[in-house]
């Protein structure tokens, strides 16, 4: 029996479990939320599929994104993490996870709940925009501009508008699947 997936979805079985189990179903957990955020910024440049074959490799360098470890990373360890092939080997990106620890820790350390703080630009719930197709997905909207804006207020970087919607995408803040995928809302119940 033929399955409909979204149109981005290959046959890599892969990118079908991410797609059929993780794309799109809301992420409430502030830590899980800061490990998507910059596993995105990872993707700059790249297709998404790079990083998803890479991720374990990143959870396993990268203290499985745990931020308060991440922060006290230093240039020699910068410099470790650049020899290895197991994640794109670029000293922006790099730095970018550990700049975006710290950027997370200092917000957290005054109180703030960042998960709270990302789910207030779609007003605490997913956006549903049931697209026909790929040609109907945009690259950025309104709050993913702002959510840009004001992540890179707080310090973080690789955080452009298109990383974020793309970012709100994977952790359902806008739930994106095509109305013949098989993962789309039912919005008749």
């Amino acid at each position: 029996m033929q399955i409909n997936r979204c149109g981005w979805v290959s046959e890599d079985p892969l990118y079908q479990q991410y797609h059929d189990n993780v794309w799109g179903r809301p992420v409430y957990d502030s830590k899980e939320l800061f490990a998507k955020l910059c596993l995105d910024g990872q993707q700059a440049g790249l297709s998404w599929i790079t990083i998803l074959k890479k991720q374990q490799n990143y959870e396993q360098l990268f203290a499985n994104f745990e931020p308060s470890i991440i922060a006290t990373f230093d240039q020699s360890k910068v410099e470790e993490l650049l020899q290895n092939p197991g994640i794109i080997r670029n000293r922006l990106k790099v730095n970018s996870i550990i700049r975006n620890a710290k950027a997370y820790m200092a917000f957290v350390e005054q109180g703030n709940d960042f998960s709270k703080f990302l789910w207030d630009f779609v007003g605490g719930k997913p956006i549903i925009n049931s697209p026909k197709s790929l040609a109907d997905l945009p690259a950025v909207s309104p709050e993913s501009e702002a959510m840009s804006k004001a992540l890179k207020k707080l310090g973080f970087n690789f955080v452009g508008p298109t990383i974020c919607y793309a970012f709100m995408q994977a952790v359902g803040m806008v739930d994106d699947h095509q109305v013949d995928c098989f993962c789309a809302v039912d919005k008749t119940s």
